[in-house]
């Protein structure tokens, strides 16, 4: 696997080994290791400008995914291009803690979410979000980190 990881926001320095937790939650969420993507931790700020731009929703939101389309070619022996996530510490934080959870395991949440978003899978309905959550909880579970979506 081949990651690119930017810290473009001075807050995400207070949460420790951000990069082994990026990395440990990419991976399990990844059956294909034979992938590059990229993953920036940035702000409310730039966060906002992002989803503007893409989602035409210039507000912040706590995790956004960039898929690479599958269909473009790539040099023999490269990872194929899965895509860019980006994360707003500002919303993160605030979700973790009106939540009552370590944001250590939002994070990798929304990391294992966003991936999942890079492969393909959507929430756009019951059936999809059903199916999608049930992953998550899954890739969660081996990550040691206890259902989300439990009250």
């Amino acid at each position: 696997m081949k990651l690119d990881i930017s810290i473009d926001d001075k807050d995400w320095k207070s949460v420790a080994d951000l990069r082994e937790l990026c990395r440990r939650a990419i991976s399990e969420a990844l059956p294909d290791k034979d992938i590059q993507l990229s993953v920036l931790f940035t702000g409310d700020a730039e966060i906002s400008q992002l989803n503007g731009q893409w989602r035409g929703k210039p507000q912040p939101t706590n995790v956004l995914s960039f898929p690479v389309n599958p269909n473009l070619p790539r040099p023999e022996g490269e990872p194929r291009p899965l895509g860019d996530l980006a994360l707003a510490y500002g919303v993160i934080a605030k979700e973790a803690a009106a939540q009552d959870k370590p944001i250590a395991n939002h994070i990798s949440h929304l990391i294992v979410h966003g991936v999942l978003h890079l492969l393909g899978y959507d929430h756009g309905n019951a059936r999809e979000a059903e199916s999608m959550e049930g992953l998550e909880v899954k890739i969660l579970n081996r990550l040691g980190i206890d259902n989300p979506y439990q009250s």
